[in-house]
């Protein structure tokens, strides 16, 4: 059975959705499921945008043969040839021996990379700025290599103003028949998988999506097509503000995210303790996150989102907790910029440790601030160090002032 879904009266989303999965790349998690976007445009000429992974061809080739009936599919886009977007073009050529790949060089590669089938035979190659008709519909081809792939490119439909973005302006989150960004409260239900999408996909390529934003701003683009979560047919300059904030590695929010690791709760103590101070002075909107039990996705996500954090970690083995290094790295990795942290450390018997790691990493990026006061826990915090807590506090709540 079909499930298809008009998005104007010739542009289709025939893409599908796949609660099963547990991690996307194996590796995020997504307990709201995600989907898969592809979009058939019904012209002179019929023509598909990209294609969806292969644990839902079954419904997109069945959408496709709904909406084609006994027509052909002249032409497939391919905007960015990652295996959950580009799983069925082998079958394609196949089922559509007619059909041409519209494309750039680098795709090109690509397909022959992960297919057997005469991709020379199939290819037309556009470049930078090129346009193409297909009848009513006339489509031009803009490159924005490492957003987040170095093939991808993304399509405008100059006809009805359509962006085809591609993986810019996706999410996570199955879209349960609310296709619309203004279907949906999109504040509360749906920007912290967005968030969470680009800041650990997208995240460390922020120069990149910056080049590709001030392409966008030359068109005058009226309806955003991506290639996951909600199509944007309304308040555009919502989600653009967003990824501008984003991708410049500007907080959102001005506040305070506390991450911690604590083997037996004497450093989730000292945290609890300066959070209350910090909410007790007028500090609002602040996010803790033990992260020995929070996915690393979620704290990369939170500390784009945050002005200042706070890691309190505890030694271990001779080093670093283990949780607390792996999210160093990964803010690391995601090329998180323009921060400022706060340390408390941990120790019983190897003071010094987890101060010396946490900074290590931290002077290998970008334009982070590391305040003066610290803590140095000596197995338990005592009531009469508590001063120590309060000089960090006032430290966090002035910087803050400064912002």
């Amino acid at each position: 059975m079909h499930c298809t879904r008009i998005i104007n009266e010739d542009l289709f989303w025939v893409g599908s959705e796949d609660r099963r999965l547990a991690l996307f790349e194996n590796l995020f998690p997504i307990p709201r499921g995600v989907a898969y976007n592809s979009y058939l445009i019904k012209d002179k000429k019929n023509v598909l945008i990209d294609t969806v992974d292969y644990s839902v061809g079954r419904q997109f080739l069945e959408n496709l043969k709904y909406l084609l009936k006994d027509e052909n599919l002249d032409y497939l886009i391919i905007n960015h040839m990652e295996p959950d977007h580009c799983s069925l073009i082998e079958e394609l050529t196949y089922k559509y021996p007619e059909m041409k790949i519209i494309c750039n060089n680098q795709t090109i590669k690509m397909l022959k990379q992960f297919y057997n089938f005469d991709v020379d035979s199939k290819v037309e190659v556009v470049k930078e700025g090129q346009t193409f008709k297909t009848g009513k519909h006339e489509f031009q081809f803009i490159m924005a290599p490492m957003v987040h792939w170095p093939e991808v490119m993304v399509t405008y439909d100059i006809t009805t103003k359509t962006l085809f973005s591609a993986d810019g302006f996706g999410s996570f989150g199955s879209l349960n028949g609310n296709l619309f960004n203004d279907d949906v409260d999109y504040d509360k239900d749906w920007l912290p998988d967005a968030r969470r999408y680009y800041t650990n996909i997208v995240g460390k390529y922020g120069s990149q999506v910056q080049n590709l934003l001030k392409k966008a701003s030359s068109l005058d683009i009226q309806m955003i097509c991506p290639l996951h979560g909600l199509i944007w047919r309304s308040n555009l300059p919502y989600i653009l503000d967003k990824y501008d904030k984003w991708s410049k590695y500007e907080p959102e929010e001005h506040s305070v995210l506390l991450i911690y690791s604590s083997v037996y709760g004497n450093t989730e103590n000292v945290v609890n303790t300066l959070s209350n101070y910090l909410g007790e002075n007028g500090i609002k909107n602040m996010a803790v996150y033990d992260s020995s039990n929070t996915d690393v996705s979620y704290l990369v996500s939170e500390s784009f989102k945050y002005s200042n954090i706070v890691i309190a970690a505890t030694t271990y083995n001779l080093g670093l907790f283990p949780a607390i290094e792996h999210y160093l790295l990964d803010i690391k990795r995601q090329n998180l910029q323009n921060r400022t942290i706060s340390i408390i450390e941990n120790s019983t018997w190897v003071p010094g440790i987890v101060s010396k790691e946490i900074n290590k990493i931290l002077s290998e990026m970008k334009d982070i601030e590391v305040l003066k006061n610290s803590f140095s826990i000596k197995s338990s915090a005592k009531d009469n160090e508590f001063e120590y807590i309060k000089s960090i506090g006032d430290e966090i709540i002035e910087s803050l002032k400064n912002k």
